[in-house]
């Protein structure tokens, strides 16, 4: 089937000679967003003649829309890179909370459910974790820079030792090391 732009649009089943089958993402004017399966979304310029259409958005199962795909994919790539390992809240915690009283006795005390707190904590160390892989894999950074940054996140490990109460499993402490 010949490239026709009346066949073409969001959803639309293409062929590439480099990237085999993939499916229209998004277009504009002058561009279409393809995603190949192996290698990603790819812009391919729509005065390409190599690009041969499989199936119309017209002719394609109507059951799934473009959202939906998008939702699938968004949600696939964020459990990709978050941290898998669930942690869990040591269970004599579980329903309590943290309660922080001012010294200024006109104001008011705060409450926190400790599992709200506690998941705010495993956060930043999931972050730390993100931020050192960054660091130990930036190409421009030295090596005595990527130590020196190190470093920091090291003790900041270690400032969050004090929370290591909160967790169920030992193997799950901060550590500074």
């Amino acid at each position: 089937m010949e490239l026709e732009t009346h066949n073409l649009g969001i959803g639309a089943r293409v062929k590439h000679p480099t990237f085999g089958e993939g499916i229209v993402v998004d277009m504009d004017v002058s561009t279409l967003q393809i995603f190949f399966r192996g290698e990603g979304d790819r812009e391919i310029s729509r005065s390409f003649d190599g690009l041969e259409v499989i199936e119309s958005p017209k002719e394609a199962d109507e059951s799934i829309g473009i959202e939906d795909v998008k939702k699938a994919m968004k949600s696939l790539l964020q459990e990709m890179t978050d941290i898998t390992h669930v942690v869990e809240m040591g269970a004599k915690w579980d329903g309590g909370k943290i309660v922080l009283v001012p010294g200024n006795t006109d104001l008011q005390s705060k409450e926190i459910p400790i599992a709200t707190f506690f998941h705010k904590i495993t956060m930043v160390r999931d972050r730390l974790r993100v931020l050192e892989q960054n660091i130990n894999s930036h190409d421009s950074l030295s090596e005595s820079d990527k130590i020196h940054l190190q470093q920091y996140i090291s003790r900041s490990y270690g400032s969050l030792t004090t929370f290591n109460v909160l967790f169920a499993d030992k193997a799950d402490h901060f550590s500074s090391k």
